[in-house]
């Protein structure tokens, strides 16, 4: 994997979206700022790369709590800027938790404020490089790819994984989410990236591979909108248990009465009553290897 000069990335574990920090002649920039609960650490990242400069301004590529976590703390230690999706200005400045995901989710994020916002087709100066930013619907609506032609590097957020993209939120919702992706996909493809840093995961160069899997998984869930539900109640359930490593089996029952999105998805495309999904989901985890149970606990693995 060969990066240009002015690029670092810092790759976390799934609770934290990765981090891309550009240090520039001019300026210094970070892409996306991980979990609020890993805001510290995040923080300690950035300052030992920084080493000793100052942090000018943060880039979420979107606001899911994973990616903008970290930004109060960040903009608190270095007084940086912050820019946003142009569409998810009003719900930042309201601060709509709602409108926001993370009361939908059952997530935490701290409360931080906007400088700037960023439209698909803007030209970004990240690093001393030219970087486009382009809408990615799917994931989530309003999210943003940025693509650095001279370098043939692709930040894909969550629209791209090695190995897939992130739940198809809007689906479980009600709304469109399946076409919104393929088409993110085929503009993705477009670019004939040499490599793309994604959202979670490692960095990687096989990007028409990758492409072909997400291609595939795509079809797969799109052909049964209740398998879309289902993983999402997974990987909703297993973002819960990673930032809380274990809940007793009681609480996770509960989960599926109050966490607005559980509670939806169980409405719409799996109308179980909340014990038996939970149980459904208790098994599901374990069976991927994601969770054990330990007595009446499920505990993160």
């Amino acid at each position: 994997m060969r990066l240009p000069a002015s690029m670092r990335v810092f790759e976390r574990g799934w609770l934290s979206a990765n981090n891309i920090l550009f240090i520039g002649r001019d300026q210094t920039t970070l892409v996306d700022s991980g979990y609020v609960t890993h805001a510290p650490q995040t923080l300690a990242l950035v300052r030992h790369a920084l080493g000793g400069l100052a942090l000018d301004r943060i880039v979420n590529t979107h606001l899911h709590s994973d990616h903008c976590g970290g930004n109060a703390m960040l903009k608190e230690s270095f007084g940086c800027r912050i820019a946003i999706p142009v569409a998810e200005a009003d719900k930042v400045r309201a601060w709509d938790e709602e409108a926001l995901s993370y009361r939908a989710t059952g997530q935490q994020c701290a409360r931080f404020t906007f400088d700037e916002t960023v439209s698909a087709g803007e030209v970004l100066a990240m690093g001393d490089l030219s970087w486009q930013a382009l809408g990615a619907p799917g994931h989530d609506p309003h999210a943003l790819l940025f693509w650095c032609e001279e370098e043939g590097i692709l930040i894909s957020g969550d629209a791209l994984w090695q190995n897939g993209f992130g739940v198809i939120f809007p689906e479980l919702a009600g709304e469109p989410g399946f076409e919104e992706v393929r088409a993110t996909l085929d503009l993705i493809a477009t670019f004939r990236a040499r490599l793309v840093i994604p959202g979670h995961g490692a960095p990687f160069t096989d990007v028409e591979a990758a492409l072909q899997r997400a291609y595939g998984r795509l079809d797969y869930l799109a052909a049964d909108p209740v398998r879309n539900a289902e993983n999402g109640v997974k990987v909703l359930l297993k973002f819960l248990l990673l930032a809380r490593r274990d809940i007793p089996l009681a609480e996770v029952e509960a989960l599926f009465e109050t966490v607005p999105l559980l509670v939806l998805a169980r409405a719409r495309f799996l109308p179980r009553p909340p014990a038996e999904l939970a149980r459904w989901a208790v098994r599901a985890l374990e069976k991927a290897g994601a969770a054990r149970l330990h007595g009446d606990v499920l505990v993160d693995a």
